[in-house]
């Protein structure tokens, strides 16, 4: 029996008795907290999705996962900084090209200035296509991008690559293999997959032969650290603190609409009706002329002076100390009725502290899926942030488990491309860190202080 369910605000799975899925999108826009809530119980991998008459493998349940992470992560006050700081300690002093080799059983890496790959590379800006890259990356343990031969190929040059372009993840696609193995995508689809509304501007390249470099005059890539049980696409680390990290980002919000709209009332002042009426009857022997609508504004006018003196008195840190009189009436059985005047109890406290105590949970949960020490995401722990030695220990621990995978798998399509424009000369490009002492263990002239 063939069943729908709902994966988004506007987008809908079929499944059929014989596995087969189809999915229907209606609207531009989903809701990302339905996407968020859905996605742990939806593979959008199993069939593709037709776009502009190209069958491409969808990227989340939408098509528009790239997007959806994007909204997601910059309505959240931690996780985009976290990011920013993992690039900023994998990119390190910079790019710099290299030599690998062995000494003594040990790697060792010997930095090398060659100023005809140099000028390659700055003739079509390279660091601002590694720092794209890293970036699409760091949120998606993915990017893509154009390799370009250079146009002489085409009165019998020898084939070169002329630079490489890096492709936001928003604006790419897989194109649908029936084996579902992504070694057998042979194109990729380019387009706005964001805002689009019709075909135009398709562009479909086919992929990169890393045994054939020069092959296309231009080709595209998809490079990335797999995924487990994922098929095409790589998810992020922080994949399974999605729901945290929307949790998280709602706190404030919740915060402003109590503000905003809760009642905040710190007094129930109780007048009696028959205080009221004996200031009627006053004010119609004063003004036997007025009639009741008269006397009723007067009584209005009476009741706003009244209790705009009495919130001048109750209001306010200047106030302290101060009293207030009240005054009472006789009811014709001989019971005195008076003015109350009580405290009320907003019960506001446990409700902030239960809300803190579920950011503090989500600021845990986040930090643990990021993948990064928190005392490298300069996040406070406990309410204390991190020692120096905890940070040293941190980083160097980050330097030797960390950056290895993401440094080779973003620098992969720089460093064919040095390998097939400059053969023979065993160049690699890869970030430098320089190496971090303790302070105890550098000269006194050495030492940040004195610096």
């Amino acid at each position: 029996m063939s069943k729908v369910n709902r994966i988004s605000q506007h987008s809908y799975a079929l499944t059929l008795d014989d596995g087969r899925v189809y999915t229907l999108s209606s609207g531009r826009y989903g809701g990302l907290d339905s996407l968020v809530w859905s996605v742990g119980g939806h593979n959008w991998e199993l069939m593709p999705q037709v776009v502009g008459g190209y069958r491409v493998v969808p990227y989340g349940s939408d098509n528009r996962l790239p997007v959806r992470l994007r909204d997601i992560i910059g309505d959240n006050n931690l996780v985009p900084g976290i990011l920013e700081r993992q690039m900023g300690l994998l990119y390190g002093q910079g790019l710099f090209l290299g030599q690998r080799s062995f000494e003594e059983g040990k790697i060792v890496h010997r930095w090398v200035d060659d100023p005809e790959v140099w000028s390659w590379l700055r003739d079509w800006d390279c660091e601002s296509y590694v720092k794209g890259c890293m970036t699409d990356y760091l949120h998606l343990k993915g990017f893509f991008d154009l390799k370009r031969r250079a146009r002489g190929f085409r009165i019998g040059r020898q084939a070169r690559i002329a630079c490489l372009e890096h492709v936001p993840a928003k604006d790419a696609r897989l194109e649908w293999v029936d084996s579902r193995r992504l070694a057998d995508v042979r194109h990729i689809v380019v387009s706005d997959f964001e805002a689009m509304e019709s075909v135009a501007g398709i562009r479909v390249y086919p992929v990169f032969d890393p045994r054939d470099p020069g092959r296309y005059a231009v080709s595209a890539s998809y490079n990335h650290t797999c995924s487990f049980s994922r098929d095409f696409y790589s998810v992020p680390s922080y994949w399974g603190a999605l729901k945290w990290i929307v949790r998280g980002s709602e706190i404030p919000t919740i915060f402003k609409y109590v503000t905003d709209n809760g009642i905040n009332l710190a007094y129930h002042i109780q007048s009696p009706p028959e205080y009221w009426d004996e200031k009627r009857d006053v004010l119609r022997r004063l003004h036997p002329d007025w009639d009741d609508i008269k006397v009723e504004e007067a009584i209005s006018d009476l009741t706003g002076k009244l209790l705009q003196s009495m919130t001048e008195v109750l209001s306010g840190k200047e106030n302290a100390g101060k009293f207030i009189h009240t005054s009472y009436v006789m009811s014709p059985n001989g019971e005195r009725l008076e003015w109350k005047i009580e405290a009320i109890d907003q019960k506001i406290r446990d409700f902030v502290e239960s809300q803190l105590k579920i950011s503090e949970a989500s600021v845990s949960a986040i930090t643990s899926g990021m993948g990064l020490h928190p005392s490298l995401s300069n996040v406070m722990v406990n309410g204390k942030l991190a020692s120096g030695s905890e940070l040293l220990y941190a980083f160097k621990l980050y330097l030797l488990s960390d950056v290895e995978i993401a440094s080779r798998t973003i620098l992969e399509p720089l460093n064919q491309a040095i390998e097939f424009n400059f053969p023979g000369r065993n160049l690699r490009l890869a970030f430098y860190h320089q190496p971090l002492q303790s302070e105890e263990a550098l000269t006194s002239s050495e030492r940040i202080k004195n610096q």
